[in-house]
């Protein structure tokens, strides 16, 4: 009697199903759910047996930071959200780093030895919680899209209320280095002398479809899924943005970490990023048997040495 109710039956089905696949890919890969506030003797470190013989030290450099003096700022992002981190003065006018975390990570858990590490430096350091993370609101992860955004924005922070002629650094592990990379893309104030970039992946899309892989998923025909529910729910576009394409815009010195054995983030990422870095100066530094996020903890002599000889250059202070 109504022959249309079929294909529209089907239309119907066809879409809801498209739509639930969506949103389940959108609430796996992008959503940030409320978090609660840590306990003072809760310290947050990755999980994974590589890490077990870091762990030690890493919950040492989570105690000495909480500790330390430092001033709790706040930022508000493009799209109205309240970014936090927190403010660490070494020196008053020695060179800032601008740090970021990574994926599903805190700044505390993530950048905890980056604070001991810019000290041993002379720097001082601001630490921030990306937008769906630690202390920051929000609750969608955007895989340096938004995130990059958001650098740009804590560095007019930093001019504009810290120090007007400090010399900035940007630097991230994992996503964060995702994300500096692709801020280093924009134009940026002169005030921004480098970036400092340990095992950022190429693109988001090469990282999720990676992962997918990893967990025998067929990424070719479930990616679409994921950026439809990024679009629909999460409101940004994956492949808008990504380190790969920034770099052939970067003008400002950048120096790679990777580790040779990291089975999250291939090796290979960093030197595809370090191969289209148009900068005018680059270096990338592979570390022999540094699993994920390990380039420091494994070697923190040899990272240092790597990052004074790089930047000496463009940390002179004028007569």
């Amino acid at each position: 009697m109504f022959p249309w109710l079929l294909p529209v039956g089907i239309l119907l089905f066809l879409t809801v199903a498209v739509l639930v696949t969506a949103y389940i890919c959108y609430k796996r890969v992008f959503y940030s759910p409320p978090r609660k506030p840590l306990g003072e003797e809760e310290y947050p470190t990755p999980r994974g047996e590589i890490y077990d013989a870091y762990r030690p030290q890493m919950v040492e450099w989570i105690k000495q930071i909480r500790v330390m003096e430092h001033l709790d700022v706040s930022i508000k992002s493009f799209d109205g959200l309240t970014l936090r981190g927190k403010y660490f003065e070494h020196t008053k006018g020695a060179p800032v780093e601008l740090m970021f975390h990574g994926y599903r990570g805190t700044a505390e858990a993530d950048l905890a030895g980056g604070v001991y590490r810019a000290f041993a430096q002379g720097r001082n350091v601001l630490i921030v919680d990306h937008r769906g993370a630690g202390y920051s609101d929000g609750n969608v992860i955007t895989f340096g899209v938004n995130e990059s955004r958001d650098c740009l924005a804590w560095v007019k922070f930093l001019i504009e209320s810290i120090d007007a002629s400090a010399k900035i650094i940007l630097t991230g592990i994992s996503m964060g280095a995702a994300t500096v990379l692709t801020a280093a893309g924009e134009e940026l104030p002169p005030n921004v002398v480098g970036v400092i970039a340990d095992c950022g992946y190429s693109s988001p899309r090469a990282i999720i479809k990676k992962v997918m892989r990893d967990m025998h998923l067929p990424a070719g025909l479930l990616y679409p899924f994921v950026r439809l529910g990024a679009k629909i729910f999460g409101h940004f576009d994956p492949d808008a943005r990504s380190p790969l394409a920034a770099m052939p815009h970067c003008q400002v010195p950048v120096i790679f970490f990777h580790g040779d054995t990291d089975d999250f983030v291939p090796c290979s990422m960093s030197e595809e990023n370090y191969a289209a870095c148009a900068a005018p100066d680059k270096r990338l530094v592979i570390t022999k048997g540094a699993g994920h996020g390990l380039c420091l903890p494994m070697d923190p002599q040899g990272y240092l040495a790597q990052l004074a000889s790089f930047f000496e250059p463009y940390l002179k202070r004028a007569d």
